[in-house]
């Protein structure tokens, strides 16, 4: 059974985690379990990319070369996203904030801080093989990750798409995204421990961090939503 959110309380929650943690996985599914809105970053900053904007080709760039987006562009378009109405349900952030200065403008935004941080944690060795080993489907547009990995505790299997889910039936397309090498994951990776594991600190001195070590993939999910139920 799923675990319930209690009565009357909005969950206002950021996800922490190294790039390939799981954050998206988990929060799209909470997202259809809770009936609250996920704001992936990311994805906004790939639909500019895909209408190729102005703003989309600025984040190109940076995504390209394993960079961070500068915090004001990155302020800018969670805040527009922030302030619909959807939002009065609550929220689950995955990508923002990625900076103090992030998190900071977080505090001011009209639609309420945060009152729970998840933060997701991983051996790097394997956040960068599932990183590197990541997929989307050109088709649905469904992530999925072909990395198979089993040692000692960690068992995370494949996360593969049900082709007959998928439109057109029975066709599924995965490819690699452009910023999902290697080479840019272990940069990423290195960008993300000086920039934005300083977060972890700064939640934890607002009294609303909690933690969670990713072993499992997906079967990890309806302990993780305990542990969150628990928590707020």
């Amino acid at each position: 059974m799923s675990a319930q959110l209690p009565a009357g309380k909005a969950l206002r929650m950021v996800f922490l985690g190294a790039p390939g943690v799981g954050k998206g996985t988990y929060a799209t599914r909470m997202s259809k379990t809770w009936s609250i809105p996920h704001i992936s970053t990311g994805d906004i900053i790939r639909a500019e990319i895909k209408a190729g904007s102005a703003l989309g080709k600025q984040f190109q760039d940076y995504s390209n070369s394993g960079r961070l987006v500068p915090d004001e562009l990155v302020v800018e378009i969670a805040k527009k996203r922030l302030a619909q109405p959807d939002m009065q349900a609550g929220y689950i952030l995955d990508g923002f904030p990625r900076t103090i200065p992030q998190a900071e403008a977080l505090q001011k935004f009209a639609v309420g801080r945060p009152n729970l941080c998840v933060n997701l944690t991983m051996p790097d060795k394997y956040i960068i093989l599932k990183l590197a080993s990541r997929r989307v489907c050109a088709d649905c547009n469904g992530t999925f990750n072909v990395a198979d990995i089993r040692e000692g505790e960690y068992d995370m299997p494949p996360l593969l798409p049900d082709k007959t889910k998928c439109p057109p039936a029975g066709k599924c397309t995965l490819e690699q995204r452009a910023d999902d090498t290697e080479e840019v994951v272990t940069k990423r990776l290195a960008v993300y421990n000086v920039e934005t594991a300083p977060l972890i600190g700064f939640y934890k001195q607002q009294g609303i961090l909690t933690e969670f070590d990713i072993k499992k993939g997906v079967a990890d999910l309806p302990a993780l939503m305990q542990q969150i139920v628990k928590a707020i």
